[in-house]
């Protein structure tokens, strides 16, 4: 996981990304925004497969690492790769936190969170907005 913020491999301006996104994707993925808990497609689902950015395509999370944390949203304790998310500070809402953003386009997912007790092998809880998000199913 980086941690600087090198630019985008996918620039696309503000009115650009609102053609190719749904409102309430934009709001989420373009302007940090939150789905609201227990509501998105992906927090329950078990299905397996590869997890894209839903902005641009790029693979973030697969099902193997995805963990049933009862947050709300769905989580993961670790990307697919290494360099598929870049975590940045965030000190919105009165509180410093981990922003996760999508490497490829640095569009908003989540946030990542430590040291909160999980049995996971990382001990890291990456709340991500099933918004952000497409499943791509792995055929058995």
């Amino acid at each position: 996981m980086s941690s600087e913020s090198p630019s985008p491999r996918v620039q696309l301006t503000d009115d650009e990304w609102r053609q190719k996104l749904t409102p309430e994707e934009f709001a989420v993925l373009r302007r940090a925004g939150t789905e609201p808990p227990f509501t998105g497609e992906y927090t329950d689902t078990k299905t397996e497969g590869i997890y894209q950015c839903r902005a641009c395509g790029a693979e973030l999370f697969r099902s193997s690492e995805k963990f049933e944390s009862h947050c709300g949203w769905p989580s993961f304790f670790d990307p697919a790769r290494s360099d598929a998310v870049i975590l940045r500070p965030d000190h919105s809402m009165g509180m410093t936190r981990t922003e996760v953003l999508c490497a490829s386009c640095h569009s908003h997912l989540g946030h990542v969170f430590a040291g909160e007790g999980y049995p996971t092998p990382t001990d890291l809880r990456y709340c991500i907005n099933s918004i952000s998000l497409r499943l791509v199913p792995t055929r058995s």
